[in-house]
């Protein structure tokens, strides 16, 4: 029974962040005939509003995101063509990030930097828990297959450990950058305050499902390697 228990636990952990996340983003996710413009149209009107026109706007099919290196906001298609709430919001928070970029907000510029590297180590552990049957068979020696084990649950380790890092910026481009513009603006409804307030909550756990997704990574790993 304490199993069961344990691991209802560990799935709501691993799980939880990002069906939360996913729940939260398509409760809101229906079109709004009283917003004038799509996020990506609003993503525009806010960076204008900002005076910061060398900041493009773009659809993409790779998540929302802020690039500092080409100063790009993207938007899925669906918050970058959608007018429904939390494609508005969603867009807010992205030129958030391009607030914090413009004022040379420090912990932005740490996250971009660490970010690819989490990527890459997660990555490598993929690469290395390929690697640790191969090696241990061609070497013979039980030893060379441990240390590879070991070099892949520290790379899935800083991967999850990076994103974690990296959650204070997203906090801070929800409700230090977005919400006051969202506020002052008028942008959202009196009645759609609270939503936009949980919007930017899971607009900001992005990276924490990321984090959690690492460490799922690493336990479906650690399960093919008992089958093995």
């Amino acid at each position: 029974m304490h199993l069961v228990i344990l691991l209802i636990i560990v799935l709501a952990l691993l799980f939880g962040p990002q069906l939360w996340v996913q729940w939260v983003m398509r409760r809101h996710s229906a079109e709004r005939e009283d917003f004038p413009g799509t996020g990506g149209e609003f993503a525009r009107h806010l960076l204008q509003r900002l005076q910061l026109d060398q900041v493009g706007v773009e659809e993409t099919e790779r998540g929302d995101h802020y690039d500092p290196t080409s100063r790009t906001v993207r938007l899925s298609p669906d918050n970058f063509h959608g007018r429904s709430l939390t494609a508005v919001v969603v867009a807010a928070h992205e030129v958030g990030h391009a607030i914090q970029h413009a004022g040379n907000y420090r912990w932005l510029n740490l996250r971009h930097r660490l970010v690819p590297l989490a990527n890459t180590a997660q990555q490598l552990g993929n690469v290395l828990f390929f690697a640790i049957p191969v090696i241990a068979v061609l070497t013979r020696a039980p030893s060379s297959g441990l240390l590879l084990l070991v070099g892949a649950l520290l790379s899935f380790g800083a991967a999850a450990l990076v994103h974690l890092i990296t959650l204070p910026v997203e906090f801070d481009a929800s409700f230090n950058r977005a919400l006051p513009l969202l506020k002052a603006g008028r942008y959202v409804p009196a009645p759609d305050q609270r939503a936009a307030h949980s919007i930017l909550r899971a607009a900001a756990m992005t990276y924490v499902a990321a984090s959690f997704a690492s460490l799922l990574n690493l336990w479906r790993w650690l399960r093919v390697l008992r089958r093995a």
